[in-house]
Protein backbone atom coordinates (compact mmCIF):
# COMPACT_ATOMS: atom_id res chain seq x y z
CA UNK A 1 0.00 0.00 0.00
CA UNK A 2 1.60 2.86 -0.88
CA UNK A 3 1.31 6.22 1.29
CA UNK A 4 0.54 9.50 0.94
CA UNK A 5 3.54 11.95 2.09
CA UNK A 6 2.70 14.99 3.70
CA UNK A 7 3.66 18.18 2.56
CA UNK A 8 4.52 19.04 6.11
CA UNK A 9 6.09 16.34 7.37
CA UNK A 10 8.00 17.93 10.32
CA UNK A 11 6.52 18.26 13.70
CA UNK A 12 8.05 21.19 15.80
CA UNK A 13 7.38 21.13 19.80
CA UNK A 14 8.16 24.31 22.00
CA UNK A 15 7.74 25.62 25.06
CA UNK A 16 6.13 28.64 26.52
CA UNK A 17 5.79 30.69 29.44
CA UNK A 18 1.83 31.15 30.85
CA UNK A 19 2.40 34.79 29.36
CA UNK A 20 4.15 34.25 26.31
CA UNK A 21 1.03 31.30 25.50
CA UNK A 22 -1.65 33.98 26.57
CA UNK A 23 -0.49 36.65 24.19
CA UNK A 24 0.27 33.83 21.52
CA UNK A 25 -3.15 32.24 21.77
CA UNK A 26 -4.43 36.10 21.57
CA UNK A 27 -2.87 37.09 18.16
CA UNK A 28 -3.50 33.75 16.55
CA UNK A 29 -7.45 34.26 17.45
CA UNK A 30 -6.66 38.01 16.42
CA UNK A 31 -5.86 36.84 13.23
CA UNK A 32 -8.34 34.85 12.32
CA UNK A 33 -5.98 32.07 11.50
CA UNK A 34 -5.34 28.40 12.98
CA UNK A 35 -1.76 27.77 15.11
CA UNK A 36 -0.27 26.13 12.93
CA UNK A 37 -0.53 28.72 9.67
CA UNK A 38 0.12 31.70 12.25
CA UNK A 39 2.97 30.27 13.69
CA UNK A 40 4.13 29.61 9.95
CA UNK A 41 3.60 33.12 8.67
CA UNK A 42 5.73 34.63 11.86
CA UNK A 43 8.51 32.54 10.89
CA UNK A 44 8.38 33.56 7.31
CA UNK A 45 8.34 36.95 8.41
CA UNK A 46 4.99 37.53 6.75
CA UNK A 47 2.85 40.61 8.12
CA UNK A 48 0.14 39.08 9.78
CA UNK A 49 -3.27 41.75 9.55
CA UNK A 50 -5.84 41.05 12.78
CA UNK A 51 -9.17 39.43 11.14
CA UNK A 52 -10.95 43.07 12.61
CA UNK A 53 -8.51 45.02 10.40
CA UNK A 54 -8.88 42.35 7.59
CA UNK A 55 -13.16 44.00 7.88
CA UNK A 56 -12.09 47.52 8.17
CA UNK A 57 -10.06 47.24 4.76
CA UNK A 58 -12.80 45.28 3.32
CA UNK A 59 -15.46 48.22 4.54
CA UNK A 60 -12.94 50.82 3.49
CA UNK A 61 -12.81 48.70 -0.27
CA UNK A 62 -16.26 49.04 -0.46
CA UNK A 63 -16.86 52.68 0.22
CA UNK A 64 -13.91 53.69 -2.45
CA UNK A 65 -15.75 51.43 -4.81
CA UNK A 66 -18.71 53.50 -4.16
CA UNK A 67 -17.09 57.21 -4.34
CA UNK A 68 -15.61 55.57 -7.57
CA UNK A 69 -18.93 55.28 -8.87
CA UNK A 70 -20.51 58.41 -7.85
CA UNK A 71 -17.79 60.46 -9.23
CA UNK A 72 -18.08 58.33 -12.79
CA UNK A 73 -22.13 59.27 -12.63
CA UNK A 74 -20.88 63.30 -11.53
CA UNK A 75 -18.79 63.30 -14.57
CA UNK A 76 -21.45 62.35 -16.70
CA UNK A 77 -23.52 64.79 -15.61
CA UNK A 78 -21.10 67.54 -16.23
CA UNK A 79 -19.98 65.99 -19.52
CA UNK A 80 -23.79 65.96 -20.85
CA UNK A 81 -24.16 69.50 -19.79
CA UNK A 82 -20.76 70.23 -21.27
CA UNK A 83 -22.33 68.69 -24.55
CA UNK A 84 -25.88 70.47 -24.78
CA UNK A 85 -23.78 73.58 -24.15
CA UNK A 86 -21.39 72.86 -27.14
CA UNK A 87 -24.10 72.00 -28.99
CA UNK A 88 -26.85 74.69 -28.25
CA UNK A 89 -25.30 77.69 -27.27
CA UNK A 90 -27.23 76.74 -23.76
CA UNK A 91 -25.43 76.86 -20.42
CA UNK A 92 -26.74 74.97 -17.80
CA UNK A 93 -28.97 76.75 -15.23
CA UNK A 94 -27.61 77.74 -11.64
CA UNK A 95 -29.81 74.70 -10.40
CA UNK A 96 -27.87 72.30 -12.79
CA UNK A 97 -24.46 74.00 -11.28
CA UNK A 98 -25.74 73.85 -7.74
CA UNK A 99 -26.93 70.49 -7.73
CA UNK A 100 -23.24 69.28 -9.41
CA UNK A 101 -21.81 71.20 -6.75
CA UNK A 102 -23.87 69.48 -4.20
CA UNK A 103 -23.09 66.05 -5.53
CA UNK A 104 -19.09 67.23 -5.40
CA UNK A 105 -19.33 68.68 -1.82
CA UNK A 106 -21.14 64.76 -0.45
CA UNK A 107 -17.97 62.97 -2.58
CA UNK A 108 -15.61 65.42 -0.59
CA UNK A 109 -17.21 64.80 2.79
CA UNK A 110 -17.22 60.47 2.40
CA UNK A 111 -13.74 60.95 0.86
CA UNK A 112 -12.54 62.76 3.99
CA UNK A 113 -14.83 60.09 5.94
CA UNK A 114 -12.75 57.41 4.00
CA UNK A 115 -9.75 59.33 4.49
CA UNK A 116 -10.06 59.37 8.68
CA UNK A 117 -10.67 55.76 8.32
CA UNK A 118 -7.23 55.06 6.95
CA UNK A 119 -5.34 57.37 9.39
CA UNK A 120 -6.73 55.80 11.85
CA UNK A 121 -6.38 51.98 10.93
CA UNK A 122 -2.73 53.63 10.37
CA UNK A 123 -2.42 54.96 13.74
CA UNK A 124 -3.36 51.37 15.18
CA UNK A 125 -0.89 49.54 13.20
CA UNK A 126 1.79 52.19 14.22
CA UNK A 127 0.96 51.08 18.21
CA UNK A 128 0.87 47.29 17.50
CA UNK A 129 4.26 47.67 16.08
CA UNK A 130 5.57 49.55 18.96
Amino acid sequence: MNKVKRRRNHAVTIRMSESEYNDFINKVNESGLSQQTYFINAVRGATITPSDEINVLKEISKTFANLERQLRGLATNVNQMAHIANGSGVLPTENDLDRVSDQLNNYRRESESVWQSIRSLIGQQRRTEQ
